[in-house]
């Protein structure tokens, strides 16, 4: 068991340090909004009014942040983080960010004494409630051997991709592929809707199929029957895409599909869609149709 932080308890970090809380663990935690923390508070999580605090606190401290600014903004200054980091403390990143905002932070973490990892996940709440996340890591093998017990009080699959940053790279190599393929299925399912099969025959039929992808087997239904809660909203798929598209540039890479479903993204948050599951792709689609 360990002294446990966690900074950002949202839709996947508050289930996620609920998971490290019943593991026995202490845990103290921020959010920027409390009330999100209260459920955690009820259930022995201790308040921190600052990332500071909590990284004073615990021996290893994990975030999971919305973009680079957002990460940018808990880790720096006199409240963030880094002013809460002494030597043997360890950092840990869990955002779906771009690798570059990880490459400034890591250095900055080292030389407090502290070490850093970026360690993204794969998997939504589902994965969270059954303990499948899988992780990818970033940054020292042996730092990753300390945190690697917590990490699997989460998940069940680590992989180790390299350095500091190459973690929030194959995440976003990962998550551009999402909106391609909703995109492909709903296209699909589309033209059989308007060739006379019903809509829900032909989503059982596509989510049976060989083209069915475990990702979409969960996501695509969300075009017909959204979700209570959003998990993924339409403005965050865009945000992976655009760091996806960024990328691609640097590294001489043609994102094609990328590009076309960002367009799509664009046409769903034009649409008053930017806060909507981005299963809302079929509607954007049918909306094009109607036109």
């Amino acid at each position: 068991m360990a002294n446990v932080g966690f900074i950002g308890l949202g839709i996947m970090g508050g289930p996620i340090a609920k998971r490290l809380l019943d593991a026995g663990n202490t845990l103290v935690g921020f959010n920027r909004t409390r009330a999100k923390a209260d459920t955690l508070i009820a259930a022995g999580m201790n308040w921190a009014d600052t990332p500071r605090l909590v990284a004073q606190f615990a021996e290893i401290t994990f975030s999971m942040i919305s973009d680079a600014h957002a990460l940018g903004a808990i880790a720096r200054g006199q409240d963030g983080v880094l002013a809460g980091l002494a030597p043997g403390k360890i950092y840990v990143d869990m955002s779906t960010v771009s690798p570059t905002i990880i490459r400034e932070l890591a250095p900055e973490v080292r030389s407090r004494g502290a070490d850093m990892l970026d360690a993204p996940v794969s998997g939504g709440p589902p994965a969270i409630a059954a303990g499948t996340l899988s992780f990818m890591v970033g940054g020292s093998a042996e730092t990753l051997k300390r945190v690697e017990p917590l990490f699997l009080q989460i998940g069940n699959k680590i992989t180790h991709m390299g350095d500091n940053g190459t973690a929030a790279l194959m995440k976003i190599a990962i998550n551009l592929s999402l909106p391609i393929q909703l995109l492909a299925a709903y296209e699909g399912i589309l033209l059989a809707e308007k060739g006379g099969i019903p809509r829900e025959r032909a989503l059982e039929a596509m989510l049976n199929s060989v083209a069915a992808s475990f990702a979409m087997k969960y996501r695509a239904p969300f075009a017909f029957n959204p979700p209570a809660e959003v998990w993924f909203n339409v403005k965050m798929m865009q945000k992976d895409i655009q760091a996806a598209l960024e990328l691609g540039h640097a590294s001489g890479v043609p994102l094609l599909t990328a590009a076309l479903s960002g367009e799509m993204l664009s046409a769903a948050k034009a649409l008053g869609y930017a806060e909507a599951d981005f299963a809302i792709l079929y509607d954007v689609l049918s909306r094009l149709v109607e036109k």
